[in-house]
């Protein structure tokens, strides 16, 4: 049985090597192709951006981690509405050079179909090809869905399609797939909360060794 290594929030000298973690993990894929069809810079281009959008994240949401950095689960608090990046236009421009259009017409595409009441976003779930098959997506999708429930939260989320039946497992339920402009196929997915599940978030592998006495102390003095 295969051991998920603890799951803890990202801190901002994270920064980097969370970047680096989303474009390896992104990099072979149809979507990364579709971005940056150049493979001898696509690597350093998908690093670039994903630091843009990880700092935005320790800003305007929260990022998730495995200590051993095999995995990660961006993702925005889009409560209300939120500005983009810093500085965001020209900052791309640097990072993607010639390819900054194919960026912003993904994020033109999903803006236009991601919902406009209160959510979650996750924006992001990354897992470093030696670290899969090993449940180590549940395991990240379980502690996310914990901490949404906890806050009565609904969750938003785009995928490639062969990622649907691990989302479905986590009460994902399909939107209408988009087809990217001479690209690949996403398909939107959202889950309603279910708050009753469990008020404290999930984490195999490290288990709560709080009591309930202690819990409902805490609670009590919040």
């Amino acid at each position: 049985m295969d051991v998920i290594p603890r799951i803890r929030a990202a801190r901002w000298a994270d920064k980097e090597p969370v970047a680096a973690l989303i474009a390896d993990a992104l990099h072979s894929g149809p979507l990364a192709q579709w971005l940056v069809p150049d493979p001898t810079c696509r690597q350093r281009i998908l690093t670039d951006v994903a630091v843009i959008w990880v700092e935005h994240a320790m800003f305007f949401g929260d990022i998730q981690i495995t200590d051993d950095l095999s995995a990660a689960a961006m993702g925005f608090h889009r409560y209300r509405s939120i500005p983009p990046p810093s500085n965001y236009h020209s900052r791309l421009a640097d990072a993607a050079g010639p390819h900054a259009r194919q960026f912003e017409l993904l994020d033109h595409i999903l803006t236009q179909v991601r919902p406009t009441e209160p959510h979650y976003h996750l924006a992001v779930l990354a897992v470093l090809p030696a670290a899969r098959q090993r449940g180590t997506g549940a395991a990240m999708l379980t502690h996310h869905e914990s901490r949404v429930d906890r806050i009565d939260m609904p969750s938003w989320t785009e995928i490639a399609p062969d990622s649907q039946d691990l989302y479905r497992g986590h009460g994902y339920l399909p939107r209408p797939a988009l087809t990217l402009p001479d690209g690949p196929v996403l398909v939107p997915m959202g889950r309603n909360p279910h708050p009753n599940r469990g008020s404290w978030p999930l984490n195999t592998a490290r288990p709560a060794t709080v009591t309930a006495a202690a819990r409902a102390q805490s609670d009590a003095q919040r």
